[in-house]
């Protein structure tokens, strides 16, 4: 079966699930029907559901501090048109985070980055994702455990496992940076055991194969210089944007019926839907997030009708609406002007152009 035969057939399989997952799991596992549910989405007046969408492109531009952190050189502006893109070809394609990458680092190049600084980029922004998605449920049920509020079991599960994960991925990041020593043996050990897959790779490409213990070498010092200045910005970013979808998602809950739930609760619940957004079996972890959260929240004493047609609008509201603002983005960048890239080690043209004043020429088409 050949490689795009491979991704179709997954690409299939992942929307056939979150199919089903929506039609049947969501209001199985919520204990209601879609009837109860689209009757309390229909009673939301449609000036909140505006004020929602608000709410919504405020967290995706807090977001962009993220990327100006990661990439010197980056508006805001601009960042927001690569989250907007990236986001709405993820939440089409399950794994869609795969081509989201290659979306922005096609974006990038085209307005005069560095490869390296752009691919350096991604990958800090991806372990502040990373990290702030697994610290999100942690903190979410330590609060609740000190509360006093007791957790089924797949919780604690998911808490212990989550934290895990995350000290293992901070620590080697961590180790990474501070040490040289520790970003040898982490190359090493890597290399040791993707050492296989890559020959094999390296021969049916034919391109020599580089040592991961070598890239590990050359990411520390980039990743560095990245995390030394843009630390700051990249944390203000993930914060504002989890904090501005945290109070759409509590302002959604009271507007949709559930009023009486502890926002304790509603943390942990929207922690969790974060956690599982990152599930690539489907598009965004579409069906996954929503039959988890409302299964949740129902678990906890929520109206199962008016807690599941919560997480159905706040799916709608945060993934579905990013895929036609998507498109915008995709129009505003097609329109926008193209700077070509400087070779590898030059001084990228957009530091140029503010330097002299004047925009440099644009690469002529072909």
């Amino acid at each position: 079966m050949s490689g795009r035969t491979k991704q179709v057939l997954q690409a299939v399989v992942g929307l056939a699930l979150a199919a089903v997952l929506l039609v049947w799991g969501l209001p199985y596992f919520a204990q209601t029907s879609w009837d109860e549910i689209w009757h309390h989405v229909r009673a939301v007046p449609l000036n909140s559901v505006l004020g929602f969408q608000v709410l919504m492109l405020v967290g995706l531009w807090c977001y962009t501090f993220t990327f100006t952190g990661a990439l010197r050189g980056l508006s805001h502006s601009k960042a927001l048109v690569i989250n907007l893109c990236g986001s709405s070809v993820s939440n089409l394609l399950p794994g869609g985070g795969a081509v989201g990458l290659a979306a922005t680092y096609a974006m990038c190049r085209s307005w005069g980055f560095t490869r390296r600084a752009t691919s350096t980029a991604a990958i800090v922004t991806g372990v502040w994702n990373v990290l702030a998605r697994i610290a999100l449920p942690v903190v979410a049920i330590l609060a609740l455990w000190f509360g006093g509020v007791t957790l089924p079991a797949v919780l604690t599960e998911l808490a212990v496992g989550g934290a895990v994960t995350g000290l293992a991925i901070l620590a080697a990041f961590v180790a990474i940076m501070v040490s040289e020593h520790a970003a040898q043996w982490i190359g090493r050990w890597v290399d040791r055991l993707l050492g296989p897959l890559l020959r094999r790779r390296s021969r049916s490409t034919g391109r020599p194969r580089m040592r991961v213990e070598e890239l590990v070498r050359d990411l520390r010092a980039r990743i560095n210089d990245v995390v030394a200045s843009g630390w700051w910005s990249m944390t203000l970013g993930m914060v504002g944007f989890f904090g501005a979808y945290y109070v759409l998602f509590v302002l959604i809950m009271r507007q949709t019926g559930v009023t009486t739930m502890p926002l304790n609760l509603l943390f942990a619940a929207f922690a969790i839907g974060r956690l599982l957004t990152a599930v690539g079996i489907t598009p965004g972890g579409v069906g996954v997030t929503e039959t988890a959260t409302a299964a949740v929240l129902v678990g906890w004493g929520a109206d199962p009708a008016a807690a599941t047609a919560g997480v159905v609008l706040f799916s709608i509201i945060t993934h579905l609406m990013e895929v036609p603002l998507g498109g915008l983005g995709w129009l505003l960048w097609s329109v926008s002007p193209k700077v070509a890239p400087p070779a590898e080690g030059e001084e990228p043209a957009f530091a140029r152009t503010t330097r002299t004043g004047h925009a440099p020429e644009a690469p002529s088409p072909g």
